[in-house]
């Protein structure tokens, strides 16, 4: 707790608005998807999700194939209270949908489905492909019905380790964007990134949550940011974005959303 704390506390002292941003391409990002007001489809969708699992009665036995939980002692977790404080929160969702629209993603990965409302904040409106990995069988399934209770056919959902899944994807095959929300392990998180990095384009987005989880997080997205390829990073506290931009001067920002 107190790690998170005092990480908490560095991020806010470091941290900035649009000013003070001398990018273009971090400035205009901030200005027109960060803070932007505007109200998009994909929000309802995601809002009638949440509020289906939140009067969810479903108790699943989890398997956590990752670095644990810090909210639940038992596998057994009911559903409502998955979606209350473990999955992704309505300000990060629309967030996400706002990123989805302003970089006109296609194709997306995501690593780490849980109970789907992630995933639905990235496919749940247009023309957006996500392929989206969970190891555990309850979570998915739950996830699935969900998917297809809101009839999102454009998600594919796959039952597998994320190393499993990684070494299985065509090597050809490309995304514009990829969220790894699971297994909030720093040397696990490292080589998801390198295993990734064929999956890339120039304009491809990778998102890390949680990058200030632990200590081994934290010097895992310290490596992530050194990395030869990665041109430009935003650390938003809750999540790491990563550019591969090779027309971007290479910086590091740390951005209140």
């Amino acid at each position: 707790m107190w790690f998170k704390v005092n990480a908490f506390l560095k991020f806010l002292w470091h941290s900035k608005n649009q000013h003070g941003i001398h990018s273009p391409f971090v400035y205009k990002l901030i200005t027109e998807c960060f803070y932007n007001k505007e109200h998009y489809e994909a929000y309802e969708v995601w809002d009638k999700a949440k509020k289906k699992v939140l009067e969810s009665n479903e108790v699943l036995e989890v398997e956590d194939f990752g670095a644990g939980s810090k909210v639940f002692r038992s596998n057994l977790r009911p559903v409502s209270k998955i979606a209350k404080h473990v999955s992704i929160s309505r300000k990060r969702a629309r967030l996400m949908s706002r990123l989805v629209e302003y970089l006109s993603v296609k194709n997306a990965l995501e690593l780490g489905t849980s109970i789907g409302l992630g995933s639905i904040s990235i496919a749940g409106h247009g023309p957006t492909h996500l392929k989206t990995i969970e190891a555990c069988s309850a979570t998915l399934d739950f996830a699935q019905s969900l998917f297809e209770e809101f009839k999102l056919t454009n998600i594919t959902s796959i039952n597998s380790s994320f190393t499993e899944s990684l070494a299985e994807l065509n090597s050809e095959e490309k995304f514009e964007l990829v969220f790894i929300d699971g297994h909030h392990d720093g040397k696990a998180t490292l080589q998801y990134f390198n295993s990734l990095l064929k999956h890339k384009h120039n304009d491809t987005l990778f998102i890390f949550d949680d990058i200030h989880w632990s200590p081994s997080m934290e010097k895992a997205w310290g490596t992530i940011k050194a990395h030869e390829e990665v041109q430009v990073t935003i650390d938003t506290f809750q999540w790491g974005l990563v550019f591969f931009r090779k027309e971007q001067v290479k910086q590091d920002f740390v951005i209140r959303v």
